[in-house]
């Protein structure tokens, strides 16, 4: 669900006018629908009705404590990859039982911030890793509970940078050795196995293979109780993809819950799910400012002043995004235009030989579906400032984050006296 919509010829976020919010807090900006986020938590919830479950949302879609404080009121937990996204969820109020940590490189001083704050469980991905956790929860006198995170080796047909279950990525213990290494869990008594996690990749828009990961799965918990481990949780992990265009495939989410019933229910396991860009995806949007537009010989340029360093997602990944006016001209001519950033990299191009109406320097754009991996993944390259993000609630709306002067950025490099 979106809604961001033309009312009057304009585009709003709900209620809210997105040329007015622009007026006050300038381009580029991030902006997000919380009618948006809480339509979206609500449905997949209601789909999962059939399952016993919890959420804990991917902290890493979209980490903005706003947002982290809105899905907690939900009932959301979350899922965090650093230390730093376990502090930002405790600041926003969730609490230390709600909070999964994952990921494959947590150090001693993560694991301690995560034991002593509390934490639901930390899924274990190498016995490196489980040595370690072993001996910082001794350290501290607790017994942590731990998931062992399995590869199961699927392809999740998406794309290479954002698939997680193949035997040649990093992440999780071999299928066929997680026996194995399950056998070797007696030797450390300050930790407690209480399930498996598994999570195959990002953005799947075919329900097959999450079909095979779980089937997977589900021979797998058996043969470990036949072994005597005791495995009550599974941590199915997200990666159900939004759309992006208007010919994007999308999962039937009463499918997806239809799939984890009949592959996995008969194990009586409580489900943990993990969703992030679903959640957050489509409510949000990039807005930014035209600068030019530059028509040369064989191609068209709308010169935007928001970049890749802003939002990178097209740069790194390829990845396609509708573009459209923030004030709709229906009798503008229209041309065929490459809509880039002004950064010096040829990659800081938004889309290619799209068809726009004519366009001139001060009018606005919205990117949209930028909710997900927009923000969180944005730098200052260029010496560029940290874009802003604005809340909007039905008529409404708040600086979630402010935008980043140009003096505080330059202002944390510091000389050193031999060069003063």
């Amino acid at each position: 669900m979106s809604n961001f919509n033309y009312i009057n010829g304009v585009l709003h976020a709900e209620s809210v006018p997105l040329d007015a919010v622009t007026r006050e807090v300038g381009t580029p900006l991030y902006v997000y629908s919380s009618k948006t986020i809480v339509s979206n938590y609500t449905e997949f919830d209601s789909a999962l009705a059939s399952v016993k479950h919890s959420i804990s949302y991917s902290v890493k879609a979209n980490s903005n404590i706003a947002i982290l404080k809105l899905l907690g009121k939900l009932g959301a937990g979350m899922d965090i990859v650093s230390s730093g996204e376990y502090l930002r969820a405790r600041r926003a109020g969730i609490k230390g039982k709600n909070i999964v940590f994952s990921g494959v490189g947590k150090t001693k001083d993560e694991m301690a911030i995560a034991i002593k704050g509390g934490i639901k469980q930390i899924n274990i991905e190498s016995e490196p890793e489980l040595k370690s956790l072993n001996a910082v929860a001794q350290y501290c006198g607790k017994v942590v509970p731990i998931a062992v995170r399995v590869n199961p080796d699927i392809n999740a047909l998406t794309h290479n940078k954002i698939s997680t279950g193949r035997s040649e990525d990093k992440f999780g213990i071999p299928y066929n050795e997680v026996l194995k290494f399950c056998q070797k869990l007696d030797k450390f008594n300050n930790i407690k196995l209480s399930g498996l996690a598994v999570h195959i990749g990002s953005q799947l828009t075919d329900l097959l293979p999450f079909r095979k990961a779980f089937e997977k799965i589900s021979d797998l918990v058996k043969a470990l109780r036949i072994a005597g481990h005791e495995i009550s949780s599974l941590d199915l992990g997200g990666g159900i993809g939004i759309r992006y265009s208007d010919d994007g495939n999308l999962i039937n989410l009463k499918s997806y819950a239809d799939l984890v019933r009949n592959e996995l229910g008969n194990l009586e396991c409580e489900f943990e799910f993990e969703p992030g860009r679903l959640i957050v995806g489509n409510a949000g949007v990039f807005l930014c400012s035209v600068i030019y537009l530059k028509q040369a010989e064989k191609r068209n340029f709308l010169i935007l002043d928001g970049a890749m360093n802003d939002f990178i997602r097209p740069a790194m990944y390829d990845a396609y995004h509708d573009i459209i006016p923030v004030k709709q001209n229906s009798k503008s001519s229209l041309l065929h235009v490459d809509v880039v950033g002004p950064v010096c990299e040829t990659s800081d191009t938004f889309a290619r030989d799209r068809e726009f109406p004519l366009m001139s320097g001060g009018d606005l754009v919205a990117i949209l579906s930028c909710g997900a991996y927009g923000s969180v993944m944005s730098s200052e390259y260029n010496s560029r400032p940290l874009v802003p993000e604005v809340l909007v609630r039905d008529d409404e709306y708040a600086v979630i984050k402010a935008r980043q002067s140009i003096e505080s950025m330059i202002d944390r490099d510091k000389v050193p006296d031999w060069l003063s």
